[in-house]
């Protein structure tokens, strides 16, 4: 019989009520809600924010995209590309701060046979990364570990913006 690892606090992502108003795209509607702490929004700019991934691959994931819906990354303008560049910059300094990881995976996934699992509006992943981290779990159990609550994780990498 397999082991299980119990996961409660996601349970209120997956039963989440589609909501009428909704977009369809995060980027979009969690920003205009201005609530964001509940949508984990950390860092605002003018053109691009920088929020916490919900379904993390790791403590300290971070998405950065721009207000703008688009789905490509050649259709930015030039003001998007810099702060977008700029911030995925701020974002490492800031995990580093909080977390210490010994390194980082960047990406983007570009369409849907790519990976993107919201293909109408490109987006940036951050992923702090540890020596003999446990992302070994996603490739053999489709399972991840995760050793700090979201709102925690929140906190911790909000307090090192605000420092």
């Amino acid at each position: 019989m397999p082991e299980i690892l119990w996961a409660p606090w996601r349970l209120k992502y997956i039963e989440r009520p589609a909501d009428a108003n909704s977009s369809g795209d995060i980027f979009l509607d969690l920003p205009a809600e201005g609530e964001d702490e509940k949508n984990l929004i950390l860092f605002r700019g003018e053109v691009a924010f920088v929020m916490m991934n919900a379904f993390p691959y790791t403590n300290g994931h971070l998405l950065i995209a721009p207000y703008r819906q688009i789905a490509e990354i050649d259709g930015l303008n030039d003001d998007e590309l810099t702060e977008i560049n700029r911030l995925l910059a701020r974002s490492i300094g800031w995990l580093r701060k909080a977390y210490r990881p010994d390194g980082f995976n960047v990406g983007v996934n570009l369409g849907s046979a790519a990976g993107a699992g919201i293909p109408i509006h490109v987006h940036w992943h951050v992923v702090p990364r540890w020596a003999g981290d446990t992302n070994f779990m996603s490739s053999i159990g489709d399972v991840r570990v995760m050793p700090q609550s979201l709102p925690d994780s929140y906190r911790r990498i909000l307090e090192v913006i605000g420092a």
